[in-house]
């Protein structure tokens, strides 16, 4: 069972992951998507989840996988239809995460009007690290986000600029699913997103929160 680990040594097992998509309007523009009304709501299971310094494996259906780093949110109270004025209080921790998509599955689904859990939630598909405790995060709003591929800088975005923020994002979600503790939010990523190949290096930050480094097997 893969656990969620906060710094000050509390674990959670890991429950559903629940992601939001087009959260960023300049990852929208470079994807040529619309901007979302409400927000996207998609999940990963539990099982898809690596840790630092383990492999990326891309499945053989898949010639187009790509990265999407993320602030995650690490749930530690039980809520059902939180109020956005009392979501904060919901969250244990902040980390990072890396989205992972299969670009080109997902594509061939969409054109189908068809379910693309499979672009999304294979194994391996979302590298996430230990998580800092939410007390010693000052502003989860106003964070950098920076993710490299073989050291070259791929991603680098701010937090403040999230379309739908946080506390609307976990209300959001609680009023269709109920949050508990251990379950993570993914909260949208910002432009750069590209493909990964056999070999690479990701390396995804957010200073002074968190760090995550992986390979492509």
């Amino acid at each position: 069972m893969r656990t969620a680990r906060l710094r000050s040594g509390r674990h959670f097992p890991i429950g559903k992951i629940l992601c939001i998509g087009r959260n960023y309007a300049d990852h929208i523009k470079e994807l040529g998507n619309p901007a979302p009304e409400a927000p996207v709501i998609f999940i990963k299971p539990a099982s898809s989840v690596i840790g630092e310094g383990e492999a990326i494996v891309i499945p053989p259906y898949s010639h187009d996988c790509h990265h999407e780093a993320e602030l995650a949110l690490l749930i530690g109270r039980t809520g059902k239809d939180i109020p956005a004025a009392r979501a904060m209080d919901h969250i244990a921790g902040y980390g990072v995460g890396i989205d992972l998509t299969l670009r080109d599955v997902q594509g061939e689904l969409k054109k189908k009007g068809l379910p693309w859990e499979i672009a999304k939630g294979f194994d391996t598909a979302c590298p996430l690290s230990d998580f800092e405790e939410a007390s010693n995060v000052a502003d989860p709003q106003n964070l950098q986000i920076r993710l490299t591929v073989n050291g070259e800088v791929r991603q680098d975005g701010n937090t403040s600029m999230m379309i739908h923020r946080i506390p609307a994002i976990i209300s959001h979600m609680s009023g269709s699913f109920t949050l508990e503790p251990g379950d993570v939010i993914l909260t949208g990523t910002p432009a750069g997103v590209g493909r990964i190949v056999s070999g690479d290096e990701l390396a995804a930050d957010i200073p002074g929160v968190a760090a995550l480094r992986v390979s492509v097997a």
